[in-house]
């Protein structure tokens, strides 16, 4: 549908808005630079949106006005102009593109005029800055138009990040180790990695890279004085690696590392047919107390069907392994939404994880990415009726299970316009995840593809992306070990850009 902007340039955040009410019409956007700029004349009935922002003597108005279907809806919002910031000028234009698009939907959307994926950093914010759970809730409600189910979910996991955010220091840090393959490709996976059998050669050269990665980090952040927090190493599925591959790398990890300040050092075992009991008593000796198990469905028609070849079975021989290794902390990810899947077939996956009692439950709600094959091939996908009920269904077990939402967050395309959501018992939670998703510190990312991001201030951060493929991140590993150096070199360093944009309590 055609989103014309008359007045502003806010993009983002009307472009992420209508993707998020219509997310089965393309958006197509054409901007006007002036107020009264005249949207051309369209063929009676066309479908097309107009997002308007014009300044008066004493307010800001934001108007928007919708065709759909032959039916033509407005809405207006006005802010003093002695109270604009960025945020609330923001904030008005998607409340009046949200209550002109609301009488096109058949329902009012879970998130409300929310369209950014941390919804939480709204929330989080304000309990920071004094507010109680109660006055968050009601800023969701009133300002956003968020449901019940949804705020509550968003003030609960905003109270634990204000819990993580009160065990960092200021000269902490986060380190992220991505291994960038897997042993077979899912279908509904959009990440740049490669499969270990067709990267060949490429493994070994990459472990190398990495290597030398891990020691120049290392090196330089004790250098400038600063401390690990949290570690994690994800993929892909670092598992792919051979117990002495692994091996290798993490005794990298102890050398170069001070793992002092350390809390909290995660494994992302993921792939329950890339674990064993020699890899999972190595990862839990080398150090790390906390590791995931992800089954995504515990229905073997459905892994088939994405492309999965363990079965049910396989995971829950590889959790009771991990157990045996030592582990008390584990992750358990599922997925509402895969192919094949239904509301039932779901609830009786995420009872028999139940069955296991793991520490952490990660509920994603699919999001059809445009890398995954499953974004051409979408047969066979529940509707979105049925991914409600799945969710509503997660959100119900596992708060009587006595699990807590610790930490949330949403992407584009996601069936019901829902979230992901990661559940903890007994306070169990995953500070990675927090700090991450928050962006409460900054992280030093290694590996292909691989992003850190700098924080200038608690609402400004800076990112620096390592080559994206695998195969240019070995050709390119001067540059990264120069700007891994410059970056670490940089994070003492004050904000010198005055004209930096100060990002929305919900961007980004």
């Amino acid at each position: 549908m055609k989103l014309y902007l008359c007045g502003h340039s806010d993009r983002y955040a009307l472009e992420q808005l209508q993707l998020c009410l219509f997310p089965l019409e393309p958006v197509e956007t054409e901007e006007k630079p002036k107020s009264g700029s005249r949207v051309p004349r369209l063929p009676d009935g066309t479908d097309h949106a107009v997002s308007r922002l014009s300044r008066g003597a004493r307010f800001l108005t934001a108007t928007a006005r919708i065709t759909r279907g032959g039916v033509t809806t407005h809405a207006v919002q006005r802010l003093a102009l002695a109270n604009e910031t960025y945020a609330l000028r923001r904030r008005i234009l998607q409340r009046a593109y949200y209550l002109a698009a609301l009488p096109h939907l058949p329902a009012p959307p879970p998130w409300g005029a929310l369209s950014g994926v941390r919804p939480t950093k709204l929330t989080t914010r304000h309990l920071l800055e004094g507010g109680t759970p109660a006055s968050a809730d009601r800023l969701l409600r009133d300002t956003f138009f968020v449901s019940p189910a949804r705020r509550k979910l968003c003030v609960r996991a905003s109270e634990f990040t204000v819990e993580a955010a009160s065990l960092l220091a200021p000269a902490d840090v986060s380190v992220y180790i991505g291994i960038p393959f897997c042993p077979t490709r899912c279908a509904y996976c959009s990440f740049v990695s490669q499969t270990a059998g067709s990267a060949g050669t490429l493994l070994a050269p990459y472990l190398d890279c990495l290597l030398r990665e891990i020691e120049t980090v290392g090196e330089h952040l004790r250098a400038a004085g600063r401390s690990v927090r949290t570690l994690y190493i994800g993929g892909g599925t670092p598992t792919v690696l051979s117990a002495d591959q692994l091996r290798v790398l993490m005794e990298a990890v102890n050398r170069h590392f001070d793992r002092s300040r350390l809390i909290e050092y995660t494994v992302e075992g993921g792939r329950p047919d890339t674990l064993d009991p020699e890899k999972l008593r190595l990862i839990r000796d080398l150090g790390a107390d906390r590791v995931s198990i992800n089954p995504q469905t515990m229905n073997d028609a459905v892994l088939r069907a994405v492309g999965r070849p363990h079965t049910a079975a396989d995971v829950e021989r590889a959790y009771e392994q991990a157990l045996q290794a030592g582990f008390t902390s584990v992750n358990m990810d599922l997925i509402a939404g895969l192919t094949g899947d239904d509301p039932d077939s779901f609830e009786r996956s995420l009872r028999r994880v139940l069955a296991l009692d793991p520490s952490n439950v990660t509920v994603h709600t699919l999001a059809l990415k445009k890398g995954a094959d499953l974004f051409q091939n979408r047969a066979g996908l529940p509707d979105q009726s049925a991914v409600e009920t799945m969710v509503r269904t997660a959100d119900e077990l596992l708060a009587a299970r006595g699990y807590d939402p610790y930490y949330l967050y949403r992407q584009k395309y996601m069936s019901g316009s829902l979230e992901n959501v990661g559940w903890c018992r007994d306070g169990d939670r995953c500070l990675y995840n927090i700090y991450m998703m928050e962006e409460l510190h900054s992280i030093l990312a290694l590996g292909g593809g691989a992003v850190s991001k700098r924080m200038l201030s608690p609402t400004k951060l800076e990112r620096q992306c390592n080559p994206k493929y695998p195969k240019e991140y070995v050709a390119r590993i001067e540059d990264v070990l120069a700007a891994k150096r410059d970056l670490i070199a940089a994070l003492a360093a004050p904000d010198a850009d005055p004209n930096r944009k100060e990002p929305t309590e919900y961007e980004n």
